[in-house]
Protein backbone atom coordinates (compact mmCIF):
# COMPACT_ATOMS: atom_id res chain seq x y z
CA UNK A 1 0.00 0.00 0.00
CA UNK A 2 1.49 3.31 -1.14
CA UNK A 3 0.70 6.76 0.23
CA UNK A 4 1.81 10.19 -0.98
CA UNK A 5 3.25 12.54 1.66
CA UNK A 6 2.69 16.23 0.92
CA UNK A 7 4.18 19.27 2.64
CA UNK A 8 2.88 22.82 3.02
CA UNK A 9 4.98 23.95 0.05
CA UNK A 10 3.52 21.14 -2.07
CA UNK A 11 0.01 22.33 -1.17
CA UNK A 12 0.82 25.92 -2.09
CA UNK A 13 2.18 24.81 -5.46
CA UNK A 14 -0.88 22.67 -6.18
CA UNK A 15 -3.73 24.94 -5.08
CA UNK A 16 -3.86 28.56 -6.30
CA UNK A 17 -6.50 30.76 -4.68
CA UNK A 18 -8.62 31.22 -7.80
CA UNK A 19 -8.99 27.46 -8.15
CA UNK A 20 -9.70 27.08 -4.43
CA UNK A 21 -12.60 29.53 -4.66
CA UNK A 22 -14.23 27.50 -7.42
CA UNK A 23 -13.72 24.30 -5.45
CA UNK A 24 -15.49 25.86 -2.46
CA UNK A 25 -18.37 26.86 -4.72
CA UNK A 26 -18.83 23.18 -5.57
CA UNK A 27 -18.48 22.10 -1.94
CA UNK A 28 -21.28 24.31 -0.65
CA UNK A 29 -23.51 23.54 -3.59
CA UNK A 30 -23.24 19.84 -2.78
CA UNK A 31 -23.73 20.46 0.92
CA UNK A 32 -26.94 22.44 0.37
CA UNK A 33 -28.22 19.79 -2.04
CA UNK A 34 -27.77 17.02 0.54
CA UNK A 35 -24.92 15.41 -1.40
CA UNK A 36 -22.30 15.57 1.33
CA UNK A 37 -21.74 13.54 4.48
CA UNK A 38 -20.26 15.90 7.07
CA UNK A 39 -20.66 14.90 10.74
CA UNK A 40 -20.14 17.63 13.33
CA UNK A 41 -16.51 17.73 14.37
CA UNK A 42 -15.55 15.37 17.16
CA UNK A 43 -13.49 16.53 20.12
CA UNK A 44 -10.93 14.37 21.89
CA UNK A 45 -9.63 15.90 25.11
CA UNK A 46 -6.44 15.10 26.99
CA UNK A 47 -5.01 16.72 30.09
CA UNK A 48 -3.09 19.28 28.02
CA UNK A 49 -5.30 20.03 25.03
CA UNK A 50 -7.92 18.98 22.52
CA UNK A 51 -7.85 17.28 19.13
CA UNK A 52 -10.65 17.94 16.65
CA UNK A 53 -11.65 15.13 14.28
CA UNK A 54 -13.19 16.34 11.01
CA UNK A 55 -14.35 13.67 8.50
CA UNK A 56 -16.21 14.34 5.25
CA UNK A 57 -17.36 12.70 2.03
CA UNK A 58 -18.60 14.54 -1.07
CA UNK A 59 -20.70 12.39 -3.38
CA UNK A 60 -20.36 14.34 -6.63
CA UNK A 61 -16.69 15.22 -6.12
CA UNK A 62 -15.86 11.73 -4.85
CA UNK A 63 -13.66 13.40 -2.25
CA UNK A 64 -13.18 11.76 1.14
CA UNK A 65 -10.85 12.79 3.96
CA UNK A 66 -10.32 13.09 7.70
CA UNK A 67 -8.57 16.12 9.18
CA UNK A 68 -7.05 16.21 12.66
CA UNK A 69 -6.49 19.56 14.36
CA UNK A 70 -4.72 19.64 17.73
CA UNK A 71 -4.84 22.72 19.97
CA UNK A 72 -2.32 22.59 22.82
CA UNK A 73 -1.73 26.01 24.36
CA UNK A 74 1.23 24.85 26.47
CA UNK A 75 3.17 23.85 23.36
CA UNK A 76 4.56 27.37 23.13
CA UNK A 77 6.56 26.71 26.29
CA UNK A 78 8.14 23.73 24.51
CA UNK A 79 8.94 25.68 21.38
CA UNK A 80 6.21 23.84 19.47
CA UNK A 81 3.21 25.12 17.48
CA UNK A 82 0.05 25.69 19.51
CA UNK A 83 -2.13 24.49 16.64
CA UNK A 84 -1.19 21.65 14.31
CA UNK A 85 -3.23 20.13 11.51
CA UNK A 86 -2.80 17.04 9.36
CA UNK A 87 -5.11 15.34 6.88
CA UNK A 88 -5.58 11.85 5.49
CA UNK A 89 -7.13 11.46 2.03
CA UNK A 90 -9.11 8.23 1.56
CA UNK A 91 -10.27 6.46 -1.59
CA UNK A 92 -14.10 6.47 -1.27
CA UNK A 93 -14.32 3.27 -3.33
CA UNK A 94 -11.94 1.18 -1.20
CA UNK A 95 -11.34 3.15 2.00
CA UNK A 96 -7.59 2.90 1.44
CA UNK A 97 -5.43 5.90 2.38
CA UNK A 98 -4.09 7.78 -0.63
CA UNK A 99 -2.25 10.76 0.83
CA UNK A 100 -1.14 12.27 4.12
CA UNK A 101 -0.56 16.01 4.13
CA UNK A 102 0.17 19.04 6.25
CA UNK A 103 -3.18 20.76 6.70
CA UNK A 104 -2.45 24.10 8.34
CA UNK A 105 -1.66 25.70 4.98
CA UNK A 106 -4.50 23.79 3.34
CA UNK A 107 -6.90 25.18 5.97
CA UNK A 108 -5.67 28.72 5.40
CA UNK A 109 -6.26 28.48 1.65
CA UNK A 110 -9.70 26.85 1.84
CA UNK A 111 -10.88 29.23 4.58
CA UNK A 112 -9.68 32.28 2.69
CA UNK A 113 -11.26 30.91 -0.48
CA UNK A 114 -14.59 30.48 1.32
CA UNK A 115 -14.49 34.08 2.51
CA UNK A 116 -13.65 35.16 -1.02
CA UNK A 117 -16.57 33.13 -2.33
CA UNK A 118 -18.89 34.86 0.16
CA UNK A 119 -17.63 38.24 -1.09
CA UNK A 120 -18.25 37.19 -4.68
CA UNK A 121 -21.84 36.22 -3.82
CA UNK A 122 -22.75 38.86 -1.23
CA UNK A 123 -20.52 41.94 -1.41
CA UNK A 124 -21.65 44.83 -3.59
CA UNK A 125 -20.09 44.72 -7.05
CA UNK A 126 -18.46 48.11 -6.50
CA UNK A 127 -16.90 47.12 -3.13
CA UNK A 128 -13.33 48.41 -3.09
CA UNK A 129 -12.30 48.97 0.55
CA UNK A 130 -11.48 46.04 2.87
CA UNK A 131 -11.05 46.28 6.65
CA UNK A 132 -9.01 43.52 8.27
CA UNK A 133 -9.36 42.82 11.99
CA UNK A 134 -6.31 40.76 12.82
CA UNK A 135 -3.07 40.63 10.85
CA UNK A 136 -2.31 36.92 10.81
CA UNK A 137 -2.52 34.05 8.34
CA UNK A 138 -6.27 34.34 7.79
CA UNK A 139 -6.16 38.09 7.19
CA UNK A 140 -3.61 37.47 4.45
CA UNK A 141 -5.55 34.58 2.92
CA UNK A 142 -8.81 36.53 2.89
CA UNK A 143 -7.26 39.61 1.36
CA UNK A 144 -5.80 37.44 -1.40
CA UNK A 145 -9.15 35.75 -2.01
CA UNK A 146 -11.16 38.98 -1.99
CA UNK A 147 -8.66 40.36 -4.49
CA UNK A 148 -9.62 37.55 -6.87
CA UNK A 149 -13.32 38.55 -6.90
CA UNK A 150 -13.20 42.33 -6.33
CA UNK A 151 -10.85 45.18 -7.29
CA UNK A 152 -9.41 46.11 -3.91
CA UNK A 153 -8.20 49.71 -3.86
CA UNK A 154 -7.90 50.32 -0.11
CA UNK A 155 -7.01 48.10 2.87
CA UNK A 156 -7.58 49.19 6.48
CA UNK A 157 -5.83 47.10 9.13
CA UNK A 158 -6.70 47.04 12.81
CA UNK A 159 -4.72 44.88 15.21
CA UNK A 160 -4.03 45.68 18.89
CA UNK A 161 -0.46 44.52 18.25
CA UNK A 162 0.86 47.40 16.16
CA UNK A 163 3.92 45.45 15.01
CA UNK A 164 1.72 42.78 13.44
CA UNK A 165 -0.30 45.42 11.60
CA UNK A 166 2.86 47.16 10.39
CA UNK A 167 4.33 43.88 9.13
CA UNK A 168 1.21 43.06 7.12
CA UNK A 169 1.03 46.59 5.76
CA UNK A 170 4.64 46.38 4.58
CA UNK A 171 3.94 43.06 2.84
CA UNK A 172 0.94 44.48 1.02
CA UNK A 173 2.78 47.62 -0.08
CA UNK A 174 5.61 45.54 -1.56
CA UNK A 175 3.20 43.89 -4.00
CA UNK A 176 3.05 45.05 -7.63
CA UNK A 177 0.49 47.84 -8.00
CA UNK A 178 -0.54 47.68 -4.32
CA UNK A 179 -3.72 49.15 -2.87
CA UNK A 180 -3.65 52.05 -0.45
CA UNK A 181 -2.94 50.73 3.06
CA UNK A 182 -4.10 52.40 6.28
CA UNK A 183 -3.26 51.32 9.82
CA UNK A 184 -6.48 52.17 11.65
CA UNK A 185 -6.09 53.70 15.10
CA UNK A 186 -9.51 52.48 16.26
CA UNK A 187 -12.04 49.81 15.23
CA UNK A 188 -14.47 52.58 14.24
CA UNK A 189 -11.97 54.09 11.82
CA UNK A 190 -11.60 50.74 10.07
CA UNK A 191 -15.28 49.76 9.97
CA UNK A 192 -16.75 53.12 8.99
CA UNK A 193 -14.61 53.30 5.83
CA UNK A 194 -15.01 49.69 4.67
CA UNK A 195 -17.15 47.93 2.06
CA UNK A 196 -16.00 44.50 3.27
CA UNK A 197 -15.02 43.74 6.88
CA UNK A 198 -13.03 40.61 7.77
CA UNK A 199 -12.74 39.52 11.40
CA UNK A 200 -9.90 37.03 11.76
CA UNK A 201 -8.98 37.24 15.42
CA UNK A 202 -8.79 35.17 18.59
CA UNK A 203 -10.89 37.73 20.47
CA UNK A 204 -13.55 36.40 22.83
CA UNK A 205 -15.57 39.62 22.83
CA UNK A 206 -16.75 41.77 19.89
CA UNK A 207 -13.99 43.58 18.03
CA UNK A 208 -16.12 46.45 16.68
CA UNK A 209 -19.45 48.22 17.22
CA UNK A 210 -22.06 47.12 14.68
CA UNK A 211 -23.55 50.62 14.70
CA UNK A 212 -20.44 51.78 12.83
CA UNK A 213 -21.11 49.60 9.78
CA UNK A 214 -22.09 51.49 6.65
CA UNK A 215 -25.21 50.36 4.74
CA UNK A 216 -24.27 47.74 2.16
CA UNK A 217 -21.24 46.39 4.02
CA UNK A 218 -20.38 42.70 3.80
CA UNK A 219 -18.93 41.14 6.98
CA UNK A 220 -16.89 37.93 6.91
CA UNK A 221 -16.57 36.48 10.43
CA UNK A 222 -13.98 33.75 10.96
CA UNK A 223 -12.62 33.79 14.49
CA UNK A 224 -15.45 32.47 16.67
CA UNK A 225 -15.90 28.69 16.54
CA UNK A 226 -16.99 28.07 20.12
CA UNK A 227 -20.36 28.84 21.77
CA UNK A 228 -18.80 31.11 24.40
CA UNK A 229 -16.72 33.21 21.97
CA UNK A 230 -18.37 36.26 20.37
CA UNK A 231 -16.12 38.05 17.88
CA UNK A 232 -18.97 40.03 16.26
CA UNK A 233 -21.63 41.83 18.28
CA UNK A 234 -25.40 41.33 18.32
CA UNK A 235 -25.99 44.69 16.63
CA UNK A 236 -24.13 43.52 13.54
CA UNK A 237 -26.01 40.24 13.47
CA UNK A 238 -29.43 41.87 13.93
CA UNK A 239 -28.72 44.46 11.21
CA UNK A 240 -27.68 41.81 8.70
CA UNK A 241 -28.80 39.10 6.36
CA UNK A 242 -27.17 36.16 8.18
CA UNK A 243 -25.53 33.56 5.94
CA UNK A 244 -23.65 30.51 7.23
CA UNK A 245 -21.30 27.96 5.75
CA UNK A 246 -23.40 25.32 7.56
CA UNK A 247 -26.58 26.15 9.45
CA UNK A 248 -26.18 23.11 11.71
CA UNK A 249 -22.52 23.75 12.49
CA UNK A 250 -22.89 27.49 13.10
CA UNK A 251 -25.90 27.15 15.38
CA UNK A 252 -23.97 24.55 17.39
CA UNK A 253 -20.58 26.28 17.51
CA UNK A 254 -20.70 29.99 16.60
CA UNK A 255 -20.85 32.21 19.67
CA UNK A 256 -21.63 35.20 17.44
CA UNK A 257 -25.05 33.65 16.81
CA UNK A 258 -25.56 31.62 19.98
CA UNK A 259 -24.87 34.48 22.39
CA UNK A 260 -27.56 36.68 20.84
CA UNK A 261 -30.04 33.91 20.00
CA UNK A 262 -29.94 34.68 16.28
CA UNK A 263 -31.01 32.35 13.50
CA UNK A 264 -29.47 31.74 10.07
CA UNK A 265 -31.29 33.22 7.09
CA UNK A 266 -29.50 31.11 4.49
CA UNK A 267 -26.61 28.76 3.88
CA UNK A 268 -24.11 29.94 1.31
CA UNK A 269 -24.88 26.82 -0.73
CA UNK A 270 -28.53 27.86 -0.96
CA UNK A 271 -27.44 31.11 -2.57
CA UNK A 272 -25.15 29.23 -4.97
CA UNK A 273 -28.00 26.85 -5.87
CA UNK A 274 -30.39 29.83 -6.23
CA UNK A 275 -32.85 28.56 -3.65
CA UNK A 276 -32.25 31.78 -1.68
CA UNK A 277 -31.76 35.20 -3.31
CA UNK A 278 -28.93 36.38 -1.07
CA UNK A 279 -28.39 40.16 -1.11
CA UNK A 280 -31.55 41.96 -2.22
CA UNK A 281 -30.37 45.60 -2.22
CA UNK A 282 -27.21 47.70 -2.17
CA UNK A 283 -28.21 49.05 1.24
CA UNK A 284 -28.46 45.63 2.89
CA UNK A 285 -25.73 44.57 5.32
CA UNK A 286 -24.67 40.95 4.86
CA UNK A 287 -22.93 38.83 7.46
CA UNK A 288 -21.23 35.55 6.56
CA UNK A 289 -20.32 33.26 9.43
CA UNK A 290 -17.99 30.35 8.88
CA UNK A 291 -16.85 27.87 11.51
CA UNK A 292 -15.24 25.64 8.90
CA UNK A 293 -16.44 22.22 7.82
CA UNK A 294 -14.53 19.13 6.81
CA UNK A 295 -16.09 19.06 3.33
CA UNK A 296 -13.91 22.07 2.46
CA UNK A 297 -10.80 20.14 3.46
CA UNK A 298 -11.84 17.01 1.57
CA UNK A 299 -12.40 18.89 -1.69
CA UNK A 300 -9.21 20.94 -1.38
CA UNK A 301 -7.14 17.88 -0.47
CA UNK A 302 -8.53 15.85 -3.38
CA UNK A 303 -7.51 18.65 -5.76
CA UNK A 304 -4.04 18.87 -4.20
CA UNK A 305 -3.57 15.12 -4.60
CA UNK A 306 -4.70 15.23 -8.23
CA UNK A 307 -2.27 18.01 -9.11
CA UNK A 308 0.50 16.40 -7.04
CA UNK A 309 0.22 13.23 -9.09
CA UNK A 310 0.34 15.23 -12.33
CA UNK A 311 3.35 17.29 -11.26
CA UNK A 312 5.18 14.65 -9.24
CA UNK A 313 4.90 16.60 -5.99
CA UNK A 314 5.58 15.06 -2.60
CA UNK A 315 7.08 11.75 -1.67
CA UNK A 316 5.46 8.35 -2.20
CA UNK A 317 5.97 5.95 0.70
CA UNK A 318 5.30 2.21 0.56
CA UNK A 319 3.65 1.17 3.84
CA UNK A 320 3.64 -2.56 3.12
Amino acid sequence: MKIRMLSASDIGAALPMSRAIELMRGVFSQLAAGKAEVPLRGRLYSEKGVTLLMPAYLQESQAMAVKLVSIYNHNAELGLPTVTATLLVLDPQTGLPQAFMEAHHLTAIRTGATGGLSADLLARKEARAVALFGAGVQARAHLEAIGVVRDVERVLIYDPVRKAADTLADEIMRRPDPPEVVIAATPKEAVSAADIVVTATTAKTPVFDGNDLRPGTHVIAIGSFSPDVQEVDATTVYRSLVVADSREACLAEAGDLIECGADVDAEIGEIINKTHPGRTSDEQITYFKTVGIAAQDAAAAAEVLKVAKEKGLGQVVDLT
